[in-house]
């Protein structure tokens, strides 16, 4: 019993600080990205009401976080909307591994962004550190050929702070806190995509 209650006493103790970690940092990171972000939801706002594509990449936790955003642009978040293309360049396991295989895992968003980017289509790359090459490339080529490249990372930006026309840096050196912090911005965007979306029905 008395294992028990120790036990119970950790879990407790841990649960305590990582949620007082995240309470901490709160109004500093909210200051810290808003205007920036702000300028990517009306960016998106654009994309959105004019049928354009939104590409969106990242690796590990970020690729989770790619696909979870695609599903609801494509799919739905709160409310019933028309359908919209989003593309999680993440998924395609036949494509990743052929690309890997004979170009390097550099290549393996570039060269998807290049296949399929048209013109007003936007890329959104995630990294929190800010330096994955295989985003950084992606991001670097979109770019150079005219299209919106828009990245959210970790503290100070990165190099893709330098590739990209909006950049919304978490200020944070820790994975999980800056991951945590992406997730709520995505769902922000995915809101934000969806009103416009449901007023042109």
């Amino acid at each position: 019993m008395t294992d028990s209650m120790d036990r119970r006493t950790e879990l407790g103790e841990l649960f305590d600080r990582e949620i007082e970690r995240r309470a901490v940092l709160k109004q500093e990171w909210i200051a810290s990205v808003r205007e920036p972000f702000l300028a990517l939801c009306e960016k998106l706002e654009q994309v959105a009401r004019e049928g354009h594509a939104v590409l969106i990449c990242g690796n590990g936790g970020s690729a989770a976080q790619a696909q979870h955003f695609a599903a609801e642009v494509v799919g739905r978040f709160r409310r019933e909307h028309k359908p919209a293309p989003a593309i999680a360049l993440t998924v395609d396991t036949s494509v990743l591994t052929s690309l890997g295989n004979d170009y390097g895992f550099e290549e393996i968003f570039r060269r998807q962004a290049e296949a399929l980017m048209r013109e007003g289509d936007l890329l959104i790359g995630l990294s929190t550190s800010g330096t994955s090459p295989n985003v950084v490339k992606a991001l670097t080529w979109a770019r150079d050929n005219g299209h919106m490249t828009a990245a959210l990372t970790g503290e100070g930006g990165g190099t893709m702070a330098s590739v990209s026309d909006f950049c919304v840096a978490v200020p944070s050196t820790d994975t999980d806190l800056i991951q945590e912090r992406h997730l709520v911005l995505l769902h922000i965007l995915a809101e934000v995509a969806e009103r416009v979306l449901t007023a042109s029905q």
